[in-house]
């Protein structure tokens, strides 16, 4: 091997330390071009250092071990050809957009604390009564831990139901011990006017919303900060001596369903404060 270095050389080089290196060859992320059998010692070859600095911003950037090994065994694939290129491109494409959300999450939680600082910040809440209502909607137990799929079988349902007639933006109710204690009572709607149409989903029924008394405030932009929003009607109705109800009711006046820009989401956040008008 007329080209060889040192793993000292290598290291100099490359601003890798040689305990990093060292772990890279045992994780066979980078490989030495040659390992002497008696020795021990490890030697690189010059080609090997865009990839080992490469390695190092994918880890720099968390890219996964699984995927980095991917990306890797595609780049260094036999035939180089265009399934190859294509692998690579989707982990690095796949990555770029985790890191995207990141991003996204931890501007908007520098945003939230921003609020949160600022003793002049306070979000806009006041006092209503929600019109009576005739929705078509599923209602349902949800367990601990269960995530969001319960929301969106639910919601099938109920377009399944509601067909293509148009129709008020959707809703949801739920107790309070749905976030207090991760699991409780969820009843989420669409408004309708019409009967239920024959061979509508078992799960979906009829319910009339009577007309309800509820802090109310408009949340703007995704719903990583929703809890200021539900900080805000709660602290409103607690300044103003309102009996809470052990329901919150959230209408969904633009969201995912309607565009894929969350900055233009719109949440209305209802606190139920009084008995429901019969």
């Amino acid at each position: 091997m007329t080209e060889r270095l040192t793993i000292g050389e290598f290291s100099r080089i490359t601003h890798l330390s040689i305990r990093t290196l060292r772990r890279y060859h045992e994780q066979d992320l980078l490989v030495p071009a040659e390992v002497d059998p008696v020795t021990g010692y490890r030697y690189y070859s010059p080609d090997q250092v865009r990839p080992a600095q490469t390695i190092r911003r994918f880890r720099d950037l968390d890219l996964p071990l699984a995927d980095l090994r991917r990306f890797l065994e595609a780049e260094t694939g036999a035939h180089g050809g265009a399934a190859d290129r294509d692998t690579a491109r989707q982990v690095v494409a796949a990555h770029l957009r985790r890191l995207e959300d990141r991003l996204g999450r931890t501007q908007r939680a520098v945003e939230a604390l921003r609020e949160l600082l600022d003793p002049g910040a306070e979000r806009t809440v006041t006092l209503e009564v929600l019109p009576p209502q005739r929705v078509y909607a599923v209602s349902l137990d949800v367990p601990a831990g269960a995530g969001l799929d319960w929301y969106d079988a639910a919601m099938r349902d109920l377009d399944a139901a509601a067909g293509h007639r148009p129709v008020l933006p959707p809703g949801g109710r739920y107790t309070h011990e749905l976030f207090t204690e991760d699991h409780g009572h969820a009843t989420v709607y669409l408004p309708a006017e019409t009967p239920l149409p024959p061979g509508a989903p078992a799960t979906v029924r009829e319910l009339d919303l009577p007309a309800r008394t509820a802090a109310v405030a408009t949340h703007t932009g995704p719903h990583d900060d929703l809890d200021l929003t539900y900080g805000a009607v709660g602290s409103f109705a607690a300044r103003h001596g309102l009996r809470a109800q052990n329901i919150v009711e959230e209408v969904y006046l633009v969201g995912p369903r309607d565009t894929g820009q969350p900055e233009r989401w719109r949440t209305l956040v209802a606190w139920l404060t009084a008995p429901e008008h019969t």
